[in-house]
């Protein structure tokens, strides 16, 4: 059994990419993009870890990567932002970008 990371930098420095999804319990967007992340997670599995950051609960992190509106999506990998989208993303085209930056950074 591995440790688990113990901060957020910990976790987006590791090997697997880390899609990040900046929100806000308050963003009607936000609100569509959790049954969307849910498909994403099954259709990857593995190959990628998603995490949700509270923008009002976290700013520290919400201004570090300058995130100025939600929702937002970061990709990390090995701790360098690969790819970063603010607003809804579909699901299928999600998956294809999450897919070829995966393959690009493998």
């Amino acid at each position: 059994m591995s440790a688990q990371p113990k901060t957020f930098q910990e976790l987006i420095d590791g090997d697997t990419p880390v899609l990040v999804d900046f929100f806000a319990v308050w963003c009607g967007p936000c609100k569509m993009m959790q049954p969307i992340l849910e498909d994403t997670a099954r259709q990857l599995g593995d190959k990628v870890k998603i995490v949700k950051v509270d923008v009002d609960r976290n700013p520290l992190a919400a201004s570090k990567f300058q995130v100025r509106g939600v929702p937002t999506l970061i990709l990390f990998h090995k701790g360098k932002v690969v790819w970063r989208q603010s607003g809804v993303v579909p699901a299928h085209q999600l998956v294809q970008i999450l897919e070829s930056n995966l393959l690009a950074n493998a």
